[in-house]
């Protein structure tokens, strides 16, 4: 019932609820992207979705428009240079995912599921992770996006290329722990997921993740020393 019922219902009223309580708040972030950077204020990108179909999703905006052709390419590393002056704290505080909150009311996403990706991140996923992943709708926050809070670090401080290390460190195992996800579904998954979520923005070193879910599959030994 939870799994096909409740957790879209919970999903309508706190993403409604959020909207209207965070909306006043949002108005300074508002003026500020207009007055700084290239002078927007929402990003919409293409992601994959529920079902593997595809949606535009809603965010700040923080990156230079042409980011995609400049060094860097699709990942973002810590004090990227294509960041405008706005775009470092919102993504550090998350506040630019917020505007996510439509993209939950209209159906696109979940508050708790697995990150949606763009087909280039997407791709390096096993083919059986792919295959399941989004059997529940993406959410705006998830295991995934918990455990590797610091996935722009690993990327900065990675001497590989960027694109080589996601695809073979961090895509497989971000993959497992969403289908670790999907078999422990439940109210209390959620709900610990989104107190871990405000958590880790405060104490990111923490390992409170591992001790609150004892089952998660193990990190890999490269990532460990990282």
């Amino acid at each position: 019932m939870y799994r096909n019922f409740l957790k879209r219902l919970i999903d309508i009223v706190l993403s409604g609820t959020a909207l209207l309580i965070l909306s006043p708040l949002l108005i300074p972030v508002i003026i500020g992207l207009v007055l700084t950077g290239e002078h927007y204020v929402f990003y919409f990108q293409k992601r994959i979705g529920y079902r593997n179909r595809p949606f535009d999703i809603w965010k700040f905006a923080t990156m230079l428009k042409a980011s995609p052709n400049l060094p860097g390419g699709i990942h973002t590393t810590r004090n990227d240079p294509r960041l405008m002056p706005m775009g470092g704290f919102l993504r550090k505080t998350k506040i630019n995912e917020i505007p996510q909150l439509v993209n939950i009311l209209k159906g696109d996403m979940s508050i708790v599921g697995p990150r949606p990706l763009v087909d280039r991140t997407f791709d390096p996923y096993p083919d059986h992770v792919k295959a399941n992943i989004y059997n529940v709708r993406p959410g705006l926050t998830g295991i995934g996006s918990v455990v590797f809070r610091d996935e722009e670090r690993l990327l900065s401080e990675t001497r590989l290329d960027k694109a080589v290390y996601y695809a073979t460190h961090i895509s497989p195992y971000k993959g497992e722990l969403e289908l670790w996800y999907q078999k422990h579904l439940s109210l209390y998954t959620d709900l610990m997921l989104i107190f871990l979520t405000a958590w880790v923005v405060f104490f990111p070193e923490s390992g409170l993740t591992y001790r609150v879910f004892r089952d998660l599959p193990g990190k890999p030994e490269v990532l460990k020393n990282e």
